[in-house]
């Protein structure tokens, strides 16, 4: 039965999974980048051949995925109503999904085809609706969350997560945006199946019991 997929989620030691004051400037928020060093190095190992501990958990996220979710805030470092229709997202011409993308937003647009067979949606549906979307567009394979960390609790939230990877980073960040606040009982279920470390970053995965 096909899974909703969370990968390559970086947290800080303190929870944070973005910095404040996202802009274009700064993707993932101030003081972050050096967070997610270890993902960016595990993807080029990845593309030479290399192996590693890292390397694998970033080849685990590519592996049957048919369509991706993610947030507005990591579609785009805008807020509120489009100004235009020019932004395409951060990734060029060519995004590294390669499927359909559904982006949450209060703001809609029409779809935005690109190369590589990425085409972005953006709804304003329930999590419940654009999750049976994206299962129909994955066409019996996963489907992944790409981020950000709002996207992922509303998940949560619902009970709809069947596995969350998240690497967490050495570092306390003080500010940003907590990734596991206001759950409820939302994390209720999980079981750690996987603890291990690599020189960068510990990775735990959580699967529904």
């Amino acid at each position: 039965m096909p899974k909703l997929r969370v990968h390559n989620i970086t947290v800080s030691l303190d929870g944070y999974a973005a910095g404040p004051r996202q802009s274009l400037e700064h993707p993932l928020g101030e003081g972050v980048e050096e967070m997610h060093d270890w993902m960016f190095a595990a993807m080029r190992d990845l593309a030479d051949g290399k192996t590693g501990l890292d390397v694998d958990f970033v080849a685990r996220s590519e592996e049957n995925i048919g369509a991706t979710i993610m947030g507005r805030n990591m579609f785009a470092p805008h807020r509120g109503p489009w100004q235009d229709e020019s932004w395409k997202g951060w990734w060029g011409a060519n995004p590294p999904y390669h499927n359909d993308v559904f982006v949450h937003t209060h703001h809609l647009r029409p779809s935005v085809p690109m190369e590589g067979g990425t085409t972005f949606h953006f709804t304003d549906e329930s999590v419940e609706t654009v999750l049976a979307r994206a299962f129909e567009a994955a066409a019996g394979k996963d489907v992944r969350i790409g981020g950000g960390a709002a996207t992922v609790q509303q998940y949560l939230r619902a009970r709809l997560i069947d596995e969350l990877h998240l690497a967490v980073f050495p570092k306390l960040l003080g500010s940003g945006e907590r990734l596991l606040d206001n759950l409820g009982d939302g994390v209720d279920g999980y079981r750690v199946s996987e603890l291990v470390s690599s020189p960068a970053v510990t990775h735990a995965v959580l699967v529904r019991r």
